[in-house]
């Protein structure tokens, strides 16, 4: 029997559809959410982790024998890796790819954590401590540079405001955890509560976000201008933090190191400009853009205020007002929430190809809304209390919310999304820097400021002016009707005024900080008139590189 071929083909069992492959810009779509839940788990675990050990230092030195200078290296061992690291983010991402480089940082910081927690030494802290901070750089930079290349323009402000919430809001509930978790458990947990938190953001980055395909690495390695750049940076950050402790330049390591910062730092600077310089560690170039460049010069007035008052802040409450850590932690508490209710908006009035508001309106409310914060904090007296504080601090935590996401709007608006990790890297190093600043200028600032009102003060302590006199007769009063004898009672009155002087002087020092605070913020604000709005666009490229 002959069979035709068109019977054979009809018989033969149908094969099923093959289904078209995945493009890596579908996955990126369909995971991006899940992909950012994931950088923003690894970006709190880091912000977090700087400010919920502050607390613990206290007890940490009790336990490891260290003195409140030695024991304070924990924090800035920390801090000066991650300066240096944060520059080179971009480098390391195109080295190693943006995922597998995300990924270890993730890994390397939960593993630092744990065995901070299990450390038994100074020492042993303080280098566990150092690792932490170079793996916590890509946690912020690396993270925030992956949601714009990952989000399409016109979903970039409730992106960016949803994860600059967290950013902000964390180091705002840090100080309470950290005093809560001291309070009931240990200072090792404040480490150890990282790793659980650390195994969820590398679980949802290693799943769910790739990097393109055919995206090019680095083969060439920037020695020397990795070299320049750890060995300026470590030492100008070194100044930074122990300048004030060591009176600065009378110090002769701190003006060796001083130096030594500013040769390599413009030594550094040259050689990554130099055409000669192929492949620089860090691009300098993108700064032509005026957007990024004035940008920066907002995050680090923005760091300077932000950290600097986060500084103080806390010292003025407890030292003078005489808040316990637990009522500083709840003072600071409302503004935090109030900066993501502000973030929030400012999303959803920047989302969109074409935004609702002009994100340099916003910039400049938040600065007003920032720098009544700072007048009002300026006016304290001795006798203010919780209350007192509240409305300034709220109204401080709405204008960082209207600064932070306008101003990382307006940086990336007109940035090609291939340079978004170089420009994300100095981004986040300028506003560290600023922090440092306004730490060591701040604190220097009230130290001179309280011995300048309290020469001014004594003036007028003198037998013969009537104020004088009336209350030391009064307070001798009081305490000869405690039972001390004549002199005693006279050399208690004294000592009671001097503790008042003393006293106010310092409240007036931390209201001139304040006051500097402010200053900062009008001497900067002109630099958002060079910003520009952001150009429209309609479908920006998903994932670029």
């Amino acid at each position: 029997m002959i069979v035709s071929e068109n019977t054979l083909t009809s018989r033969a069992p149908a094969r099923p559809p093959v289904a078209p492959e995945r493009t890596h810009e579908e996955d990126v779509q369909q995971y991006r959410w899940i992909i950012l839940l994931g950088l923003i788990t690894a970006a709190i675990m880091e912000v977090l982790d700087t400010t919920i050990v502050n607390v613990a230092l206290p007890q940490m030195a009790g336990n490891l024998g260290a003195t409140n200078q030695e024991i304070g290296w924990v924090a800035t061992g920390y801090i000066l890796s991650n300066v240096v690291v944060l520059p080179m983010t971009a480098f390391l991402a195109a080295r190693f790819g943006r995922k597998r480089y995300l990924a270890f940082s993730i890994i390397l910081f939960i593993t630092a954590s744990f065995f901070c927690g299990t450390s038994h030494s100074l020492i042993e802290l303080v280098g566990w401590r150092v690792i932490q901070g170079a793996g916590g750089a890509a946690l912020l930079s690396t993270a925030q540079a992956t949601i714009r290349q990952i989000f399409p323009q016109e979903q970039q402000g409730i992106v960016q405001a949803v994860f600059i919430m967290g950013i902000i809001v964390a180091p705002t509930l840090g100080p309470t955890l950290g005093g809560w978790i001291t309070d009931n458990y240990t200072w090792n947990w404040c480490f150890f509560i990282n790793v659980p938190i650390g195994i969820v953001a590398v679980f949802l980055v290693t799943s769910f976000l790739h990097d393109a395909p055919g995206s090019r690495r680095i083969q060439q390695v920037d020695w020397l201008g990795i070299g320049l750049l750890a060995v300026g940076l470590a030492s100008l950050q070194y100044v930074l933090e122990e300048g004030q402790s060591n009176d600065w330049f009378a110090d002769a390591l701190i003006l060796k190191l001083a130096i030594l910062s500013a040769v390599c730092l413009a030594t550094m600077l040259w050689w990554q400009l130099t055409p000669r310089n192929k492949h620089p560690v860090v691009d300098f170039r993108v700064l032509k853009n005026r957007e990024l460049a004035a940008s920066i010069f907002l995050f680090v007035a923005l760091g300077f205020g932000l950290y600097g008052g986060v500084f103080i802040f806390p010292l003025f409450t407890q030292n003078i007002l005489l808040f316990t850590p637990t009522e500083t932690g709840l003072a600071l508490l409302p503004g935090g929430l109030a900066t993501a209710v502000s973030a929030i908006i400012c999303g959803r009035l920047l989302n969109g190809a074409r935004p609702l508001v002009d994100p340099r309106v916003l910039i400049y409310i938040g600065v007003c809304l920032f720098c009544w914060s700072m007048w009002a904090l300026g006016h304290m007296t001795t006798a203010s209390g919780q209350a007192d504080t509240l409305v300034p601090l709220l109204f401080r935590g709405l204008g960082l919310g209207f600064l932070f996401a306008p101003i990382n709007q307006v940086a990336y608006g007109n940035l090609p999304p291939a340079q978004a990790q170089q420009a994300s890297g100095l981004i986040n190093l300028a506003r560290q820097l600023g922090g440092s600043f306004g730490i060591a200028v701040l604190g220097t600032y009230v130290a001179s400021h309280v011995a300048f009102h309290r020469a001014t003060l004594v003036q007028h302590i003198v037998p013969g002016n009537p104020l004088f006199d009336e209350r030391l007769h009064a307070l001798t009063g009081f305490m000869s009707s405690r039972g001390y004898p004549p002199v005693a009672a006279n050399q208690a009155a004294l000592n009671l005024i001097d503790l008042t002087v003393n006293r106010q002087a310092a409240t007036m020092a931390y209201d001139d900080a304040f006051m500097l605070i402010l200053v900062s913020f009008v001497v900067v604000a002109p630099a958002i008139l060079v910003l520009r709005k952001p150009k429209p666009r309609a479908g920006a490229a998903i994932d670029a590189h």
